[in-house]
This record gives C-alpha cells, structure tokens and sequence, in this order.
C-alpha cells in the first residue's frame, strides 16, 4: 500500500513535457517582466539579457501562431478529403453515363436505337402540383424506366435521340373542385389535352395519347395550364410514358 502511495506522488509529481514547457516559458517571461522593471534600479543589466528576453517573449507569440495555424491547415485538410470524396462520386456517374452513351451509339448504328420511359409526378407523400402562373411542364420525379435516357426527371422533357415515330402517353388526376388542364406538347406545338373543369367536386381522372414524327434534338412534354393543378400520392395517377415505335 505504501508503495502504492509513493507510485501516485511521485506521478503527480512528473508533469508531461508539454506542461514543462510551458512552466518553463512562463518562467522565464516573469524573469524577463520582472528584470524589465528594475531596469531603472539595475543600471548593470546588460543588452544582450534584454534581448534574450525580448527573444523569449517573441517565441512564445511565435508558438500560438503556429497553433492556431495548424489548426487552420486541419480544417482545410477536411475540406479537401470531402472534395476529394464528391469527385469520386461524380466520376463515378460520368463512367455509367459514358457506358450508357457507348451503348446507345452502338444500337444506333446498328439502325435499333432503344428508347422507352415511363414516370409518375411524386416520389413521395401526396397533394396538389400546382398552380403556377404560367404553362409549366410537369416534373414527374419517379422515373420506373429509361432507357435511352431521353427523358429527364429535373424538367419533365423527354429529348430525342434518334429520328423516328414515336408514341407518348400521359394520365391526369384531380381531386376536388375541378379545376385540372394538361396538354401534350411537342416543342411549342399543342398536340393533345385532358380536361376537368365542369364536373363539380370530385375524384375524376383522364387520358391522352399521340404518335408523333420527331427529329433528333425534338422535345415532348406534358403541360398543365396555367392556373390549374393536379393531385397525386402514393397511387400514381399521373404518370408520363413514351417509346420509339421505329426509326425512318
């Protein structure tokens, strides 16, 4: 027991390096305070002492730089390993991207390009899209297919790839006081619409279809009108479908 007791004493008694240093340092900036106030009483000190005392105190000013740099360079340190983690990530889309694109070349060339999408408006919850103060394309975010990756979630446009005939068709839900209008566009041309806007308060629900020529480059998009809106959940009633028919 007793030598445990010394073993305890004698720790306590041995500080770290680090905590030396620091007695050491603020030591000797007292000793310099101190020997800087009787300047005036100890006409003998001499400017090589003064020096080292100045010396002293610029080290320790030197020393907190150094940290609050190094903590600086650990921050910016962190930034660069998430930089470096997101530009794997997109690497990583652009090679699928670059193998879809491969692919798609290849049945081009072979004269059989393979288009087909199908999506719904939500990806998740339900109510209203809707209304906008202008014609806006509708979004639908829940993409089941896409091959060909003609169609794009973030603006609701299905894009052709290759020039042929193709077929579309979109669904409409409402939900309420009617008050739904959507059409399907190509470009800025107004092709088909469905519409609910006299049959009072309700649950209604139509359709529309078209097959249509397009050139490469050539847009499709279900619209809805302005100041009207749609209502979808987790039923998917509105959905947007297309598909290349052939190639001409």
């Amino acid at each position: 027991m007793q030598k445990d007791k010394k073993k305890v004493k004698n720790e306590s008694c041995c500080p770290t390096n680090a905590v030396r240093m620091k007695v050491v340092v603020l030591l000797m900036l007292s000793l310099c305070l101190t020997l800087s106030g009787a300047q005036s009483e100890w006409t003998s000190l001499s400017n090589s002492q003064l020096e080292n005392c100045n010396f002293i105190s610029e080290l320790a000013v030197l020393k907190e730089k150094l940290k609050t740099m190094d903590q600086k360079l650990g921050a910016v340190e962190t930034r660069l390993q998430v930089g470096e983690s997101q530009v794997d990530e997109l690497k990583s889309m652009n090679k699928a991207q670059e193998e879809e694109l491969k692919t798609l070349k290849k049945d081009i060339a072979a004269g059989q390009p393979k288009v087909a999408f199908t999506a719904a408006l939500r990806t998740s919850g339900s109510g209203y899209i809707g209304p906008f103060t202008t014609h806006t394309p509708l979004q639908y975010k829940r993409v089941f297919s896409n091959f060909g990756s003609g169609y794009n979630p973030s603006t609701g446009v299905f894009t052709a790839i290759a020039k042929g005939v193709y077929y579309f068709r979109y669904t409409m839900f409402y939900n309420g006081d009617a008050n739904a209008v959507v059409s399907l566009m190509k470009n800025e041309e107004f092709l088909v619409s469905t519409w609910d806007r006299v049959s009072g308060r309700s649950e209604d629900s139509a359709s529309n279809a078209a097959i249509v020529q397009l050139e490469v480059g050539d847009n499709v998009f279900a619209r809805l009108s302005a100041n009207m809106r749609v209502y979808d959940d987790g039923g998917n009633y509105n959905t947007f479908s297309g598909f290349l028919l052939f190639t001409n």
